[in-house]
C-alpha cells in the first residue's frame, strides 16, 4: 500500500515537470516584448507667400539736413611752427571784417617794426634837410635816398611776417567753427582754425555716409524739405560731382559725400544750425510689377525668385529694375497674380 502511494507521488511529480517543459519553461520570468518606435509626423514647412501685383515704385533718398551759410570764410595760418598765443573768439560770436581772430608768437617782431618805422622817419627828415641845402643831384642825397628805399623794403618784410602771425576776418558773420588747438601749441600751415559764416546767405547741406549713397542725384532735382510742420520745395545746386576743387582737405572730404540744396521762402526762425527732413526722388515708375525685396534672391550675377507651382516650388530667373528700400521692380520673369515664396 505504501509502495503504491510512493509510486503515485512520483508519477505526479514527473507529470508536473513534463508540463513545465512543454509550457516553454513558463515558470521563469517572461521578458518584455520590444516595442516599435512611435511614428514621427513630418514637420510641415511654413511658407510666406506674396501675390505678384502691379504698383508704383520710387527710389528715394531721405535724411536730415542742416542749414549752413552759403558764404563762409575759412581762416588758417600759412606757415607752420608758430605757437598759438591767443584765440580771440568763441563759437557763435559775431565778428566784423578786419577783426583779429587769433595770433601766434612773434618774439620781438613788433618792436623791430616800430624801430624800423622810426629809422625811416629819421631818414626822411635828413633827406628833406639835404635836398634844401645841396639839391637832389648831390651824390650824398642820392645815397640817402637808396637808404630810405632799403629801409622801407625791410619794413614791408617785417610787416608781412607780422601779418602771417595773425588770423584776420575778411567777412562779417558768425563764428561757426573753432579748432580745439590750445595756446602754446604749434600751428600747422593751411589747417583750418576758424570758420566765419554769413547768416544772411544760407543753404541746406545733406551729408551722407558715403558718396555711393547719393547715386542718381543730379543738379536741379526737386527736394521736399520739411521744417517742423511746414513743407517747402528746394533744388539741388551742388553734388559731389559738381563740387569745385578746394585746397582745404577737410572741405574736399565733406564735399565728396554732400549735397547742397537751395530753399526759397525760409521761415524767419530758421538760422545756421537749424535742421530739416529731406526727400529726393531719384527714380520713379508707375504701374509696374513690384515684389518685396525679401522675395528676390541673388547668387553670383543671377537674380531669381521661388514661385509656388501647385504644391511645390520652382526657381524662376527675373530681371530687376528699380530697387527701393523695401520693394523691387521686376521687369521680366513674373506675371501679375503669381505667388512667390518670400525668404524667411
Amino acid at each position: 500500500m505504501r509502495k503504491q502511494r510512493m509510486q503515485a507521488v512520483s508519477l505526479l511529480f514527473g507529470s508536473l515537470c513534463l508540463a513545465a517543459v512543454a509550457g516553454g519553461c513558463s515558470l521563469l520570468p517572461v521578458e518584455e516584448e520590444e516595442l516599435a518606435p512611435p511614428l514621427v509626423q513630418p514637420v510641415q514647412e511654413t511658407l510666406t507667400l506674396y501675390e505678384v501685383k502691379r504698383a508704383n515704385i520710387a527710389k528715394q533718398i531721405t535724411g536730415v539736413a542742416t542749414f549752413a551759410s552759403d558764404k563762409m570764410d575759412y581762416l588758417y595760418f600759412t606757415e607752420s611752427g608758430g605757437r598759438l598765443v591767443s584765440m580771440n573768439v568763441k563759437l557763435n560770436d559775431t565778428v566784423k571784417a578786419g577783426d583779429i581772430i587769433a595770433t601766434t608768437d612773434t618774439d620781438d617782431l613788433e618792436t623791430k617794426i616800430r624801430l624800423q618805422e622810426i629809422a625811416i622817419e629819421k631818414l626822411k627828415l635828413t633827406l628833406q634837410q639835404e635836398i634844401s641845402e645841396k639839391g637832389a643831384e648831390d651824390p650824398a642825397f642820392r645815397s640817402k635816398l637808396y637808404d630810405l628805399e632799403s629801409a622801407q623794403i625791410q619794413l614791408e618784410s617785417l610787416q608781412k611776417q607780422l601779418d602771417k602771425s595773425r588770423l584776420v576776418a575778411t567777412v562779417s558773420g558768425i563764428v561757426t567753427y573753432i579748432d580745439p588747438i590750445q595756446p602754446g601749441e604749434e600751428v600747422d600751415a593751411y589747417k583750418q582754425i576758424v570758420t566765419i559764416s554769413d547768416p544772411k546767405q544760407m543753404k541746406l547741406i545733406y551729408t551722407a555716409a558715403s558718396q555711393n549713397d547719393l547715386a542718381g542725384v543730379e543738379i536741379n532735382m526737386d527736394v521736399e524739405v520739411k521744417i517742423k510742420d511746414q513743407v517747402l520745395t528746394g533744388k539741388v545746386v551742388q553734388t559731389p560731382m559738381t563740387a569745385p576743387p578746394n585746397n582745404n582737405k577737410a572741405i574736399e572730404e565733406r564735399n565728396a559725400k554732400s549735397l547742397i540744396i537751395d530753399v526759397k521762402g525760409l521761415p524767419e526762425d530758421v538760422t545756421i544750425g537749424s535742421q530739416a527732413d529731406i526727400t529726393i526722388v531719384t527714380e520713379k515708375r508707375d504701374n509696374v510689377i513690384v515684389i518685396p525685396r525679401a522675395g528676390l534672391r541673388s547668387y553670383m550675377d543671377r537674380d531669381y525668385v521661388h514661385v509656388l507651382d501647385g504644391d511645390s516650388r520652382k526657381e524662376v530667373d527675373v530681371e530687376k529694375g528699380i530697387v527701393a528700400a523695401t520693394e523691387v521692380e521686376i521687369r521680366q520673369g513674373l506675371n501679375e497674380g503669381q505667388k512667390i515664396i518670400l525668404a524667411n
